[in-house]
Protein backbone atom coordinates (compact mmCIF):
# COMPACT_ATOMS: atom_id res chain seq x y z
CA UNK A 1 0.00 0.00 0.00
CA UNK A 2 1.13 3.46 -0.54
CA UNK A 3 0.93 6.29 2.35
CA UNK A 4 2.26 9.33 3.62
CA UNK A 5 4.43 9.96 7.05
CA UNK A 6 6.12 12.98 7.93
CA UNK A 7 9.93 13.58 7.14
CA UNK A 8 11.12 17.06 8.33
CA UNK A 9 9.45 19.92 7.29
CA UNK A 10 7.30 18.35 4.63
CA UNK A 11 5.73 14.73 3.81
CA UNK A 12 7.10 11.81 1.66
CA UNK A 13 5.32 8.74 -0.22
CA UNK A 14 6.39 5.34 1.17
CA UNK A 15 5.36 2.13 -0.01
CA UNK A 16 4.62 -0.23 2.60
CA UNK A 17 3.30 -3.87 2.81
CA UNK A 18 -0.56 -4.44 2.94
CA UNK A 19 -0.31 -5.94 6.29
CA UNK A 20 1.10 -3.23 8.36
CA UNK A 21 -0.83 -2.19 10.72
CA UNK A 22 -1.37 2.11 11.44
CA UNK A 23 -1.78 2.47 15.06
CA UNK A 24 -2.75 6.02 16.46
CA UNK A 25 0.14 7.62 17.99
CA UNK A 26 -2.21 8.76 21.10
CA UNK A 27 -1.09 12.46 21.27
CA UNK A 28 -4.59 14.01 21.28
CA UNK A 29 -7.10 12.52 23.97
CA UNK A 30 -11.04 12.13 22.92
CA UNK A 31 -12.39 15.09 25.27
CA UNK A 32 -14.24 17.79 24.46
CA UNK A 33 -13.07 21.10 23.10
CA UNK A 34 -13.25 23.92 25.31
CA UNK A 35 -15.82 26.17 22.83
CA UNK A 36 -14.79 29.70 24.19
CA UNK A 37 -11.17 29.84 25.92
CA UNK A 38 -12.14 32.84 27.54
CA UNK A 39 -15.38 31.68 29.39
CA UNK A 40 -12.97 28.67 30.37
CA UNK A 41 -10.95 30.20 32.19
CA UNK A 42 -13.24 32.83 33.60
CA UNK A 43 -15.40 29.53 35.49
CA UNK A 44 -11.91 28.07 35.99
CA UNK A 45 -10.93 30.94 38.17
CA UNK A 46 -14.05 31.24 39.73
CA UNK A 47 -14.68 28.11 40.49
CA UNK A 48 -11.54 26.19 42.06
CA UNK A 49 -11.37 22.83 42.97
CA UNK A 50 -10.29 23.28 46.85
CA UNK A 51 -9.44 26.40 47.30
CA UNK A 52 -11.50 29.86 47.51
CA UNK A 53 -11.62 32.03 43.79
CA UNK A 54 -8.79 33.80 42.92
CA UNK A 55 -9.62 37.36 43.98
CA UNK A 56 -11.10 35.79 47.40
CA UNK A 57 -7.33 34.51 47.43
CA UNK A 58 -5.71 37.99 47.08
CA UNK A 59 -5.50 40.54 49.35
CA UNK A 60 -5.21 44.04 49.44
CA UNK A 61 -1.48 45.16 49.50
CA UNK A 62 0.29 41.23 48.68
CA UNK A 63 2.85 40.93 46.41
CA UNK A 64 1.84 38.57 43.61
CA UNK A 65 4.39 36.49 41.39
CA UNK A 66 2.85 35.12 38.09
CA UNK A 67 4.55 32.49 36.43
CA UNK A 68 4.08 30.30 33.67
CA UNK A 69 5.47 28.04 31.23
CA UNK A 70 7.69 28.99 28.66
CA UNK A 71 7.54 28.98 24.96
CA UNK A 72 8.61 24.84 24.79
CA UNK A 73 5.53 24.13 25.96
CA UNK A 74 3.63 22.54 22.46
CA UNK A 75 0.16 24.33 23.69
CA UNK A 76 -0.25 26.61 20.42
CA UNK A 77 -4.32 27.99 21.51
CA UNK A 78 -3.61 31.10 22.78
CA UNK A 79 -3.20 30.35 26.07
CA UNK A 80 -1.28 32.63 28.01
CA UNK A 81 -2.61 36.28 25.85
CA UNK A 82 -5.97 35.05 27.04
CA UNK A 83 -5.27 33.91 30.64
CA UNK A 84 -3.39 36.97 31.80
CA UNK A 85 -5.43 39.78 31.51
CA UNK A 86 -8.31 38.04 33.03
CA UNK A 87 -5.49 36.51 35.82
CA UNK A 88 -4.70 40.66 35.99
CA UNK A 89 -8.70 41.34 36.54
CA UNK A 90 -9.34 38.97 39.28
CA UNK A 91 -6.06 40.40 41.38
CA UNK A 92 -7.18 44.13 40.46
CA UNK A 93 -10.85 43.47 41.78
CA UNK A 94 -8.91 41.75 44.55
CA UNK A 95 -7.34 45.59 45.42
CA UNK A 96 -3.82 43.85 44.37
CA UNK A 97 -1.90 46.93 43.01
CA UNK A 98 0.01 46.20 39.73
CA UNK A 99 3.77 47.37 40.79
CA UNK A 100 3.18 44.70 43.47
CA UNK A 101 2.71 42.03 40.40
CA UNK A 102 5.69 40.30 38.76
CA UNK A 103 5.85 37.77 35.79
CA UNK A 104 8.61 35.16 35.78
CA UNK A 105 8.94 32.62 33.10
CA UNK A 106 9.65 28.67 34.55
CA UNK A 107 12.12 28.04 31.59
CA UNK A 108 14.60 26.23 34.61
CA UNK A 109 17.36 24.54 32.94
CA UNK A 110 16.03 26.20 29.42
CA UNK A 111 17.56 29.09 27.99
CA UNK A 112 16.24 32.25 29.01
CA UNK A 113 13.67 33.95 26.13
CA UNK A 114 14.03 37.62 25.15
CA UNK A 115 10.53 40.05 26.24
CA UNK A 116 10.12 40.15 21.95
CA UNK A 117 10.15 36.12 21.96
CA UNK A 118 7.62 35.90 25.16
CA UNK A 119 5.69 38.84 23.61
CA UNK A 120 4.55 35.91 21.02
CA UNK A 121 3.08 33.84 23.69
CA UNK A 122 2.04 36.77 26.35
CA UNK A 123 1.02 39.43 24.21
CA UNK A 124 2.80 42.63 23.65
CA UNK A 125 0.55 44.66 25.80
CA UNK A 126 1.54 42.17 29.09
CA UNK A 127 5.00 42.48 27.71
CA UNK A 128 5.13 46.25 27.95
CA UNK A 129 3.42 46.95 30.97
CA UNK A 130 5.38 44.53 33.05
CA UNK A 131 8.71 44.96 31.34
CA UNK A 132 10.53 46.17 34.22
CA UNK A 133 8.99 43.24 36.33
CA UNK A 134 9.14 40.52 33.70
CA UNK A 135 12.14 37.78 33.77
CA UNK A 136 13.09 34.58 33.00
CA UNK A 137 14.03 31.90 36.02
CA UNK A 138 17.86 31.90 36.81
CA UNK A 139 18.78 28.83 37.74
CA UNK A 140 22.78 29.68 38.79
CA UNK A 141 21.61 33.12 40.45
CA UNK A 142 22.90 32.38 44.05
CA UNK A 143 21.16 36.04 44.87
CA UNK A 144 17.81 34.32 43.21
CA UNK A 145 17.58 31.12 45.05
CA UNK A 146 16.56 29.76 47.88
CA UNK A 147 17.40 26.39 49.12
CA UNK A 148 14.20 24.93 51.77
CA UNK A 149 15.93 21.91 52.74
CA UNK A 150 15.99 17.99 51.84
CA UNK A 151 12.91 15.71 51.72
CA UNK A 152 12.88 12.57 53.68
CA UNK A 153 14.55 10.47 50.93
CA UNK A 154 17.02 13.12 50.74
CA UNK A 155 15.98 15.11 47.66
CA UNK A 156 17.22 19.24 47.74
CA UNK A 157 14.48 21.55 47.48
CA UNK A 158 15.67 24.53 46.03
CA UNK A 159 12.76 27.34 44.92
CA UNK A 160 13.00 30.54 43.19
CA UNK A 161 13.50 33.46 45.82
CA UNK A 162 10.29 35.31 44.16
CA UNK A 163 8.25 32.24 45.12
CA UNK A 164 8.98 32.08 48.60
CA UNK A 165 8.79 36.16 49.37
CA UNK A 166 5.68 36.37 47.31
CA UNK A 167 2.33 36.30 49.55
CA UNK A 168 0.78 34.86 46.77
CA UNK A 169 2.56 33.00 43.65
CA UNK A 170 -0.14 32.05 40.74
CA UNK A 171 1.40 29.37 38.39
CA UNK A 172 -0.18 29.27 34.60
CA UNK A 173 0.56 25.83 33.11
CA UNK A 174 -0.09 25.81 29.56
CA UNK A 175 -0.41 21.61 29.12
CA UNK A 176 -0.48 18.74 30.78
CA UNK A 177 0.82 16.01 28.13
CA UNK A 178 0.08 12.49 29.64
CA UNK A 179 1.90 11.88 33.03
CA UNK A 180 4.72 14.32 31.97
CA UNK A 181 3.85 17.58 32.64
CA UNK A 182 1.82 19.56 34.81
CA UNK A 183 1.84 18.63 38.54
CA UNK A 184 5.03 20.16 40.80
CA UNK A 185 6.87 19.68 38.13
CA UNK A 186 6.22 23.30 37.24
CA UNK A 187 7.15 24.99 40.16
CA UNK A 188 9.65 22.26 41.52
CA UNK A 189 11.57 22.14 38.13
CA UNK A 190 10.64 25.19 36.46
CA UNK A 191 11.42 27.38 39.15
CA UNK A 192 14.16 25.13 40.54
CA UNK A 193 18.39 24.32 40.04
CA UNK A 194 20.27 21.58 38.57
CA UNK A 195 20.37 20.22 42.28
CA UNK A 196 17.03 19.68 42.32
CA UNK A 197 16.35 18.61 39.23
CA UNK A 198 19.29 15.81 38.99
CA UNK A 199 17.26 13.95 41.35
CA UNK A 200 14.89 12.85 38.45
CA UNK A 201 15.79 14.00 35.23
CA UNK A 202 17.45 11.19 34.40
CA UNK A 203 17.64 7.92 32.09
CA UNK A 204 15.57 6.05 34.61
CA UNK A 205 13.24 7.90 36.22
CA UNK A 206 12.36 11.10 33.56
CA UNK A 207 8.61 8.97 32.30
CA UNK A 208 5.28 10.34 30.73
CA UNK A 209 3.10 7.52 32.50
CA UNK A 210 0.06 8.08 34.33
CA UNK A 211 0.65 5.38 36.98
CA UNK A 212 3.73 4.26 38.95
CA UNK A 213 5.55 7.50 37.34
CA UNK A 214 8.36 7.44 40.08
CA UNK A 215 9.43 11.41 38.43
CA UNK A 216 6.74 12.77 39.74
CA UNK A 217 6.32 10.75 43.22
CA UNK A 218 9.65 12.46 43.99
CA UNK A 219 8.20 15.54 42.54
CA UNK A 220 5.26 15.44 45.09
CA UNK A 221 7.38 14.78 47.83
CA UNK A 222 9.41 18.00 46.30
CA UNK A 223 5.85 19.78 46.61
CA UNK A 224 4.83 18.45 50.31
CA UNK A 225 8.34 20.42 51.01
CA UNK A 226 7.13 23.46 49.60
CA UNK A 227 3.86 23.33 51.18
CA UNK A 228 5.79 22.54 54.46
CA UNK A 229 7.89 25.56 54.15
CA UNK A 230 5.61 28.39 52.79
CA UNK A 231 1.57 26.91 53.44
CA UNK A 232 -0.77 25.64 51.90
CA UNK A 233 -2.58 28.55 50.31
CA UNK A 234 0.70 30.59 48.92
CA UNK A 235 0.65 28.57 45.70
CA UNK A 236 -2.55 28.81 43.33
CA UNK A 237 -2.28 26.59 40.25
CA UNK A 238 -4.12 27.10 37.07
CA UNK A 239 -3.50 23.45 34.80
CA UNK A 240 -4.96 23.15 31.27
CA UNK A 241 -5.86 19.71 30.15
CA UNK A 242 -5.58 19.35 26.38
CA UNK A 243 -7.68 17.82 23.78
CA UNK A 244 -4.89 18.14 21.62
CA UNK A 245 -1.65 20.89 20.81
CA UNK A 246 -3.86 23.24 19.80
CA UNK A 247 -7.09 22.89 21.79
CA UNK A 248 -7.94 23.38 24.89
CA UNK A 249 -10.29 20.96 26.91
CA UNK A 250 -10.48 22.23 30.36
CA UNK A 251 -8.81 24.71 32.37
CA UNK A 252 -8.41 23.81 36.33
CA UNK A 253 -7.20 26.02 39.26
CA UNK A 254 -6.85 25.25 43.25
CA UNK A 255 -3.96 23.45 44.70
CA UNK A 256 -1.38 22.14 42.88
CA UNK A 257 -2.12 18.75 44.30
CA UNK A 258 -5.95 18.75 43.11
CA UNK A 259 -5.53 20.19 40.30
CA UNK A 260 -3.13 17.39 39.54
CA UNK A 261 -5.44 15.17 40.37
CA UNK A 262 -8.43 15.71 38.46
CA UNK A 263 -6.08 16.77 35.14
CA UNK A 264 -4.86 12.86 35.19
CA UNK A 265 -8.30 11.72 36.13
CA UNK A 266 -9.60 13.38 33.05
CA UNK A 267 -6.50 11.55 30.60
CA UNK A 268 -6.67 8.67 31.90
CA UNK A 269 -10.41 8.65 31.24
CA UNK A 270 -10.28 9.53 27.88
CA UNK A 271 -6.61 8.39 26.83
CA UNK A 272 -5.71 4.89 26.28
CA UNK A 273 -2.11 3.54 27.35
CA UNK A 274 -0.17 3.39 24.36
CA UNK A 275 0.41 -0.37 24.67
CA UNK A 276 -3.89 -0.96 24.30
CA UNK A 277 -3.38 0.68 20.96
CA UNK A 278 -2.01 -2.44 19.27
CA UNK A 279 -3.22 -6.32 19.53
CA UNK A 280 0.14 -7.68 19.23
CA UNK A 281 3.26 -6.41 19.40
CA UNK A 282 5.39 -5.84 15.97
CA UNK A 283 8.86 -6.69 14.43
CA UNK A 284 9.21 -3.59 13.19
CA UNK A 285 8.19 0.07 13.82
CA UNK A 286 7.83 2.98 11.55
CA UNK A 287 7.38 6.71 11.65
CA UNK A 288 8.57 10.22 10.17
CA UNK A 289 10.64 12.88 12.17
CA UNK A 290 9.22 16.38 12.12
CA UNK A 291 11.35 18.81 12.19
CA UNK A 292 10.19 19.73 15.58
CA UNK A 293 11.44 20.21 19.08
CA UNK A 294 10.29 21.68 22.30
CA UNK A 295 14.13 23.11 22.70
CA UNK A 296 14.04 24.83 19.47
CA UNK A 297 11.58 26.91 20.00
CA UNK A 298 13.13 30.45 18.60
CA UNK A 299 16.17 28.45 17.34
CA UNK A 300 16.84 25.48 15.23
CA UNK A 301 17.06 22.10 15.65
CA UNK A 302 20.11 19.83 15.46
CA UNK A 303 21.02 15.67 15.03
CA UNK A 304 20.53 15.35 18.83
CA UNK A 305 17.06 16.68 18.93
CA UNK A 306 16.05 15.11 15.16
CA UNK A 307 17.15 11.83 16.00
CA UNK A 308 17.16 11.25 20.19
CA UNK A 309 15.54 13.83 21.88
CA UNK A 310 12.40 13.98 19.70
CA UNK A 311 13.08 10.63 17.77
CA UNK A 312 13.57 8.57 20.54
CA UNK A 313 12.25 10.68 23.27
CA UNK A 314 8.82 12.67 22.68
CA UNK A 315 7.89 10.44 20.14
CA UNK A 316 9.80 7.03 21.18
CA UNK A 317 7.42 5.85 23.91
CA UNK A 318 5.56 4.04 20.78
CA UNK A 319 8.77 1.66 20.62
CA UNK A 320 8.07 -0.06 24.09
CA UNK A 321 4.23 0.03 23.54
CA UNK A 322 4.18 -1.21 20.14
CA UNK A 323 7.43 -3.37 19.61
CA UNK A 324 8.83 -6.55 20.53
CA UNK A 325 11.70 -6.70 22.68
CA UNK A 326 14.96 -6.68 19.93
CA UNK A 327 12.23 -4.95 17.29
CA UNK A 328 13.94 -2.67 14.76
CA UNK A 329 12.92 1.12 14.43
CA UNK A 330 12.85 3.08 11.23
CA UNK A 331 12.91 7.00 11.64
CA UNK A 332 12.18 8.87 8.39
CA UNK A 333 13.80 12.27 8.79
CA UNK A 334 16.46 14.13 6.37
CA UNK A 335 18.63 15.51 9.64
CA UNK A 336 20.31 18.03 8.31
CA UNK A 337 23.57 18.69 10.02
CA UNK A 338 23.02 22.29 11.77
CA UNK A 339 24.32 23.73 15.22
CA UNK A 340 22.87 26.47 16.70
CA UNK A 341 25.60 27.28 19.18
CA UNK A 342 23.92 30.05 20.81
CA UNK A 343 20.66 28.55 22.03
CA UNK A 344 22.20 25.06 22.18
CA UNK A 345 25.90 25.99 23.54
CA UNK A 346 26.86 22.50 24.69
CA UNK A 347 24.70 20.10 21.98
CA UNK A 348 28.21 20.16 19.77
CA UNK A 349 30.25 19.15 22.19
CA UNK A 350 28.22 16.68 23.91
CA UNK A 351 28.34 15.01 20.37
CA UNK A 352 31.69 15.02 19.23
CA UNK A 353 32.98 14.20 22.96
CA UNK A 354 30.21 12.20 24.71
CA UNK A 355 28.54 9.96 21.80
CA UNK A 356 32.17 9.02 20.75
CA UNK A 357 32.72 7.23 23.93
CA UNK A 358 29.56 5.81 25.34
CA UNK A 359 25.86 5.61 23.63
CA UNK A 360 24.35 4.01 26.84
CA UNK A 361 22.81 7.01 28.68
CA UNK A 362 23.79 5.88 32.33
CA UNK A 363 27.46 5.96 31.40
CA UNK A 364 27.88 9.57 29.65
CA UNK A 365 25.09 10.70 33.48
CA UNK A 366 28.23 9.70 35.14
CA UNK A 367 31.37 10.37 33.47
CA UNK A 368 29.94 13.94 32.45
CA UNK A 369 27.02 14.95 33.91
CA UNK A 370 29.20 17.02 36.72
CA UNK A 371 31.39 18.82 34.28
CA UNK A 372 28.24 20.16 31.90
CA UNK A 373 26.60 21.15 34.75
CA UNK A 374 29.12 22.93 36.60
CA UNK A 375 31.75 24.79 33.71
CA UNK A 376 31.77 28.19 34.08
CA UNK A 377 32.00 28.64 29.83
CA UNK A 378 28.18 26.83 30.18
CA UNK A 379 27.05 28.75 33.24
CA UNK A 380 27.34 32.09 31.54
CA UNK A 381 26.21 31.20 28.19
CA UNK A 382 22.98 29.90 30.52
CA UNK A 383 22.59 33.19 32.58
CA UNK A 384 23.91 35.79 29.85
CA UNK A 385 23.30 34.74 26.44
CA UNK A 386 20.01 33.30 26.24
CA UNK A 387 21.96 29.15 25.93
CA UNK A 388 20.43 26.32 27.22
CA UNK A 389 22.03 25.02 30.35
CA UNK A 390 25.42 23.13 30.00
CA UNK A 391 23.70 19.97 31.41
CA UNK A 392 20.68 20.03 28.92
CA UNK A 393 22.85 18.82 26.56
CA UNK A 394 23.69 16.13 28.03
CA UNK A 395 19.74 15.45 29.44
CA UNK A 396 18.51 15.33 25.68
CA UNK A 397 20.78 12.19 24.84
CA UNK A 398 18.85 10.66 27.55
CA UNK A 399 16.07 9.02 25.32
CA UNK A 400 18.87 6.51 24.13
CA UNK A 401 17.47 4.57 26.56
CA UNK A 402 14.82 2.98 24.23
CA UNK A 403 18.26 1.02 22.82
CA UNK A 404 17.66 -1.37 25.58
CA UNK A 405 14.36 -2.84 24.43
CA UNK A 406 15.04 -2.10 20.71
CA UNK A 407 17.33 -4.32 18.61
CA UNK A 408 18.59 -0.89 15.92
CA UNK A 409 17.53 2.05 14.89
CA UNK A 410 17.27 3.18 10.87
CA UNK A 411 17.35 6.29 9.84
CA UNK A 412 16.39 6.71 6.43
CA UNK A 413 16.33 9.50 3.80
CA UNK A 414 19.42 11.34 6.25
CA UNK A 415 21.43 13.68 4.23
CA UNK A 416 24.11 12.31 5.69
CA UNK A 417 23.93 8.77 6.51
CA UNK A 418 27.59 8.83 9.06
CA UNK A 419 24.85 10.93 11.34
CA UNK A 420 22.87 8.12 12.28
CA UNK A 421 26.18 5.70 12.15
CA UNK A 422 27.52 8.49 15.12
CA UNK A 423 24.54 7.57 17.43
CA UNK A 424 25.58 3.56 16.63
CA UNK A 425 22.41 3.47 14.40
CA UNK A 426 22.26 2.25 10.73
CA UNK A 427 21.17 4.00 7.42
CA UNK A 428 19.04 3.29 4.51
CA UNK A 429 18.31 5.76 1.87
CA UNK A 430 14.44 5.12 1.61
CA UNK A 431 12.24 4.31 4.14
CA UNK A 432 11.34 0.99 2.09
CA UNK A 433 14.81 -0.18 1.44
CA UNK A 434 15.18 0.33 5.56
CA UNK A 435 12.47 -2.22 5.95
CA UNK A 436 13.99 -4.61 3.55
CA UNK A 437 17.01 -4.25 6.01
CA UNK A 438 14.94 -4.83 8.67
CA UNK A 439 13.01 -7.75 7.50
CA UNK A 440 16.68 -9.71 6.39
CA UNK A 441 16.98 -9.78 10.74
CA UNK A 442 13.25 -10.48 11.49
CA UNK A 443 11.86 -12.85 8.91
CA UNK A 444 9.97 -12.04 5.20
CA UNK A 445 6.71 -12.14 7.14
CA UNK A 446 8.07 -9.54 10.08
CA UNK A 447 4.90 -7.45 11.58
CA UNK A 448 4.84 -3.72 10.74
CA UNK A 449 3.59 -0.70 12.36
CA UNK A 450 3.53 2.42 10.86
CA UNK A 451 3.21 5.28 13.29
CA UNK A 452 1.59 8.62 11.39
CA UNK A 453 2.72 11.43 13.52
CA UNK A 454 1.42 14.90 12.30
CA UNK A 455 4.07 17.93 11.21
CA UNK A 456 4.90 20.10 14.15
CA UNK A 457 6.45 23.37 13.65
CA UNK A 458 8.90 25.13 16.16
CA UNK A 459 7.93 28.75 17.26
CA UNK A 460 9.60 31.20 15.21
CA UNK A 461 9.38 35.16 15.58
Amino acid sequence: MQTEIVFGDRFIGVNLPDDTVFPSPGIGASLPVATDLEVEIRRALAEPLDTPPLRDNAKPGARVTIAFDDPTVAQYAPLWSTAFPLVLAELDAAGVRRDDVRLLCANALHRMFTHGELATILGDDIVREFAPRLTCHDAEDPDGIVALGQTPSGLYVDLNRAVVESDLTIYLNCSTYRGFSGGWKSICVGLSTFRSIHHHHNPTDMSMSFDRNRMHAMLDEMGALVVEKLGRDRIFKIETVQANPLQVSRVLSGTVDATRREALSMLRAHQAPRRDLVTERVDIVVYGVPAWSPYAAFATMNPILTLVSTGLGYLGGVIEAFGKPGCSVVLATPCPVTWDDVHHPSYREVWERVLPETHDPDRAQALFESDFATRRDYVEKYRFANGFHGAHGLMAIYPLKRLRHAGRVIVAGAEDPSVARHLGFESAPTVEAAIDAARAIHGPSASIACVKYPPAFNRAK
